[in-house]
């Protein structure tokens, strides 16, 4: 799998775990659809965001205008900044890619203007 699909697994893992409140690795798994194996970059993407979540909601409340908090974003803005924020902090992709991405996963899953967001918050960083 390349890296566009890996974050797009990344992306509904950690919305079902956001969603359900089920363990990160029983939900990378049911995404991997058959592999028993979860890549590294995957791997980093997953369980390093949860692992650094709260850490990484503060900054988001922080970068998000004064009249917005993290958790009027809808679960998957917040999966798709998370694991951004994983990604740019971890120095697994450089900052314009991640932000490419973020904003390319955001137009296709997520409401209409939701991208302009995710787009500024992930500048800011």
């Amino acid at each position: 799998m390349n890296r566009h699909e890996l974050r797009i697994i990344a992306m509904e893992s950690l919305y079902q775990h956001l969603l359900l409140s089920k363990d990160i690795r029983q939900c990378v798994f049911e995404n991997m659809k058959g592999c028993n194996e979860i890549d590294g970059f995957l791997y980093s993407l997953t369980i390093g965001t949860i692992e650094n979540k709260e850490v990484y909601i503060r900054k988001i409340n922080e970068l998000l205008r004064s009249d917005w908090t993290f958790d009027r974003l809808s679960l998957l803005e917040q999966a798709i900044l998370l694991m951004s924020f994983q990604e740019i902090l971890a120095n697994e992709a450089p900052k314009a890619i991640v932000i490419n991405e973020a904003v390319t996963l955001c137009k296709k899953y997520c409401d209409d203007h939701s991208y302009k967001l995710i787009n500024g918050v992930l500048d800011k960083l």
